[in-house]
């Protein structure tokens, strides 16, 4: 299938919010309508004392040295009105690294690049994130809640010694945001408290509150499927739990006796991560288990932990650039974010033209050539959205004159396509 859009700039009629004129190369600023829906929605920053800034900045939480498991949440305040790229969540997740790295490069490096689950999350910011233009507005008199969680020890214990030297702000390019307190949003555990803990319902209720989707044939598959949701979380638990099940007898149990009751799922494609871009789902599910799934005690107790377990390990994947994100119990509509516009139309962008090259290289196939095709998207729909070359460069961690290449080749093409 070929797209008529030769560039997210020739769609301003479908898509009236995003700016008709051209984009500088120097910071976007709002038109003349939009700076004044800014000021309608807009309002002056109440001034804080020095006290009260040195207080909430230096939280009194603590949990017991051996605890496994926990969740954060930090309530973050912008200095002054300012605007976020829709990739903000890559900036989240650097700048989570190269705290972890101040304290214990060696930590960082195996949360950077290691090949096992990864032992942590974060969700983007829940707030009021106002769509304007090409970028979110986020407002000096509001307040941002952000979430990272542990899954092991070993991020526990940073985060035990982070706590004590806590920064005033998450330094996120150009849009400081002041760390105006932190809190404990899911207890401090050890695994085997988890897995002893007792369960208040015969059904397991789960809501997932950021886009959700799960790898399956090198596709992504948006669907709460048991046997993959089960699998997301199985994985997880034997990295870090130190009580490991074979894995094929499980998710055969589970794929033979875990009933969905009810379900009410949105599908979204939003960019996640540094390429590329995901089709997932939000909304809430509920499972139940069959009378002769009952039967085997062990996995029967394993299902119910694993739901306990999903709010500190998300679900899915790319759950570092905050996919994923799970809350126990049905949540209402209501409750549940959708997918911001700005990020919602970036991913879809790039979804169009990752097939466009993807068809363009069938002769070569493979996984190299989707990834490719994946890049040479993820540039060229970024930049379309007016993103510098260099900022670009700096996200995907790659040499400016590779991006440079990369973006004209991209559109030298998606020319060529437009052609045939």
């Amino acid at each position: 299938m070929r797209f008529a859009y030769r560039s997210l700039r020739e769609s301003h009629q479908q898509f009236p919010y995003l700016s008709a004129k051209r984009i500088p190369r120097r910071r976007w600023k709002p038109s003349k309508i939009q700076a004044a829906k800014i000021r309608q929605i807009t309002m002056p920053q109440p001034a804080k004392s020095r006290r009260q800034r040195k207080e909430s900045n230096s939280p009194e939480l603590s949990w017991s040295k051996d605890t496994e498991l926990l969740g954060l949440v930090f309530e973050l305040q912008p200095k002054t009105d300012a605007f976020l790229y829709p990739q903000y969540t890559i900036g989240l997740h650097a700048w989570l690294l190269d705290q972890v790295r101040s304290f214990d490069p060696e930590l960082s490096a195996y949360l950077h690049d290691g090949q096992s689950e990864k032992p942590f999350t974060i969700s983007g910011l829940e707030g009021a994130l106002q769509p304007v233009g090409k970028e979110f507005l986020v407002q000096a008199s509001q307040t941002y809640r952000w979430y990272v969680t542990a899954l092991s020890a070993k991020v526990v214990q940073w985060l035990t010694q982070w706590m004590k030297a806590l920064p005033e702000e998450v330094a996120l390019r150009n849009v400081p945001l002041v760390i105006k307190s932190c809190k404990i949003a899911l207890p401090a555990m050890t695994y085997k408290q988890l897995w002893e803990a007792e369960r208040s319902s015969s059904t397991l209720k789960l809501s997932f509150v950021t886009p959700t989707s799960f790898r399956r044939k090198k596709h992504h598959f948006p669907l709460p499927l048991p046997f993959n949701v089960f699998h997301s979380y199985l994985r997880r638990w034997n990295d870090f739990s130190g009580m490991p099940f074979e894995q094929d007898a499980f998710l055969d149990w589970v794929d033979e006796n875990v009933i969905v009751q009810q379900v009410k799922l949105e599908s979204c494609k939003v960019q996640a991560g540094k390429k590329g871009s995901v089709t997932g789902f939000v909304g809430a599910i509920e499972y139940a288990l069959s009378k002769e799934g009952q039967e085997r005690s062990e996995f029967t107790q394993l299902f119910y932990t694993l739901g306990r377990l999903a709010p500190y390990c998300g679900t899915g994947h790319k759950t570092t650039f905050g996919l994923g994100q799970t809350r126990n119990g049905w949540l209402s509509s209501e409750d549940i974010p959708t997918a911001p516009t700005v990020e919602d139309l970036l991913g879809q962008r790039i979804a169009q033209l990752t097939e466009i090259f993807v068809s363009q290289r069938k002769r070569i196939g493979g996984e190299r050539a989707r990834e490719i095709a994946e890049t040479w998207a993820t540039i060229l729909a970024r930049r379309e959205l007016g993103e510098s070359l260099q900022v670009i460069a700096e996200d995907l961690e790659m040499p400016y004159q590779t991006v440079k290449t990369y973006v004209k080749l991209a559109r030298a093409a998606l020319k060529t396509d437009l052609q045939h």
